[in-house]
């Protein structure tokens, strides 16, 4: 029925156009508008296609004589979806002999490799390459970023290596190195580097800020700076970003002379000047090793160089003058940010309620918690955690609870470090069924416990002598795929021991000593002081 349809309705449109639109080749670089017939055409087949590829002779004759490149680009185009613009495409090329053009190719390709289609998607490259179709650098640094993502490390190196004679070639060669690190494949982006780019004369100053960001994340400042310093012998000259990174990266494993020695650098070399994030990268260097006061005075050089800092850069103070308790500076800092255009945002607050509650004022916490819930601000996360953390080592765990409930109504992402705590003070207090209902809740927001969860609650269960249920926690731990880690097992063991359940102890020991051998060496648990000496 399809196919006879299709064929009645090529001939009813050959009639329309009277004779059809006769296929002729593209001109280069030209931009053509669809006319009437060919609109027409481009509509018909796109709806077909949806249906079936057409099989007969006189459609194969029909089409052969009105598809060109331009048709076919706008039939693909037309088609919005990768699955049936390939089928039309290997149709239209393998069966129909066209010679797609550059449009179609880079649509295409796209197109399928955004659906995940990347098999597909080399086919049409490939294609394209025998075609004569040349891709341009934007396209192949699309590809090679994409099948890298996709972890098809190899095919994207081997599209690299086909692009050295594409004009931007260093497009192509970040874009892959930008995908490795931004994937944390930190060390297979500087093994493509030094197997494969090394030598070539495709590199700039970008491919290696690329690469010192890269090894700064993962805490190799020392060979950043090896890199570095080959710089110059590729013809690149580090820029304020080469330099803003190493700062960071050096600050971030606490080497601040080092991130101090660049800092000074910057400021003797010639046409590389300070900015922003430079003084924000130091300052936070130095809050994080305590010596707040460095920070404070870099913010006042900043300000007579006429570098005028941003939120950020005041957030880092705050922050840094909070964690040390020198509330009043932190609230000083808060009240200079208004005079540069900056105003305290949910990170401001966080720091200041987390200082609060560091020097036991959880009260003024909670006045600053209500100062930005009027200003129309959502705490985050770290801000519930917070607040809920102090007030559990106050033991009021009621209002500790209330938080709870309040951060699943505002629509706040629910952690397990969130109920942890809360979980681990009804333990404690020997409110063992009220902490199972907190789990309960947990699991009804889709927050699944972690380790530190199951362990106290076994520990719990076990002080309360309720060796029945804490054994049943622990099967449903393993049964998840939580695997056991020394604390719980040496807790629960231990209290067997004591109750008399040798045979229970032997078994769960059993699954425990399983469990470690199929996973990493066990890790400690962290975070939270569970009492196992009470067992």
């Amino acid at each position: 029925m399809i196919r006879s349809s299709f064929a009645t309705t090529v001939g009813l449109f050959h009639t329309h156009t009277h004779g059809g639109a006769q296929a002729r080749p593209l001109k280069a670089n030209t931009r053509e508008v669809t006319h009437c017939p060919e609109a027409w055409l481009v509509k018909i087949l796109s709806t077909l296609f949806v249906y079936r590829v057409p099989d007969s002779d006189l459609c194969f004759c029909y089409l052969s004589k009105n598809i060109n490149p331009f048709i076919a680009f706008e039939v693909v185009k037309k088609l919005d979806n990768p699955h049936i613009g390939f089928r039309f495409w290997e149709f239209s090329r393998f069966k129909l002999n066209i010679r797609h053009s550059f449009g179609t190719y880079n649509l295409l390709t796209r197109s399928l490799c955004k659906a995940g289609l990347h098999d597909l998607a080399g086919k049409v490259f490939e294609c394209m390459k025998s075609d004569g179709v040349s891709p341009n650098s934007r396209l192949l640094g699309f590809l090679v970023s994409s099948f890298a993502e996709k972890g098809n490390l190899r095919f994207a190196t081997a599209l690299l290596l086909q692009s050295y004679e594409v004009q931007g070639v260093s497009t192509v060669v970040n874009s892959l190195l930008h995908t490795l690190v931004r994937l944390g494949r930190v060390e297979d982006a500087i093994n493509l580097f030094e197997k494969h780019l090394k030598f070539q004369s495709c590199n700039d100053t970008w491919t290696f800020n690329i690469l010192i960001r890269g090894l700064c994340c993962v805490g190799k400042a020392e060979k950043a700076l090896e890199l570095f310093a080959e710089m110059s012998s590729f013809a690149c000259s580090p820029d304020i970003v080469t330099y803003n990174t190493l700062i960071k990266g050096f600050c971030k494993s606490n080497e601040l002379g080092k991130a101090y020695d660049m800092f000074s650098e910057v400021k003797s070399r010639v046409g590389c000047s300070l900015d922003v994030v430079t003084y924000t990268s130091m300052m936070s260097g130095y809050c994080k090793a305590g010596n707040v006061k460095e920070a404070s005075l870099l913010l006042d050089e900043m300000v007579d160089l006429g570098i005028y800092p941003n939120n950020i850069t005041f957030n880092v103070l705050v922050d840094g003058y909070a964690k040390v308790g020198e509330m009043s500076c932190a609230e000083v800092i808060r009240g200079k940010m208004e005079s540069f255009g900056c105003f305290a945002d949910v990170v401001t607050y966080t720091s200041l309620i987390h200082g609060y509650c560091r020097v036991g004022q959880v009260n003024k916490g909670f006045s600053l918690w209500e100062e930005m819930n009027a200003k129309g601000m959502f705490p985050n996360a770290f801000t519930y955690s917070i607040l809920i953390n102090a007030l559990c080592k106050e033991n009021r765990l009621l209002r500790a609870r209330d938080l709870l409930r309040q951060l699943a109504c505002e629509g706040v992402v629910s952690k397990p470090f969130l109920y942890n705590p809360v979980i681990d003070g009804f333990c404690k207090a020997g409110k063992v069924n009220e902490a199972n209902v907190i789990v309960a809740e947990m699991e009804k927001t889709k927050c699944k416990p972690d380790k530190i969860t199951f362990t106290i609650l076994i520990i719990g269960h076990c002080m309360k002598g309720r060796m029945g249920e804490a054994v049943s926690i622990f099967h449903k731990m393993v049964a998840i795929g939580c695997s056991p880690d020394k604390i719980t097992v040496s807790s629960l063991l231990s209290c067997l021991l004591k109750a008399g359940m040798a045979k229970e102890a032997y078994q769960l020991n059993q699954i425990a000593v399983k469990c470690q051998s199929n996973d990493v060496a066990p890790q400690e648990t962290k975070a939270v002081n569970v009492t196992v000496a009470a067992c």
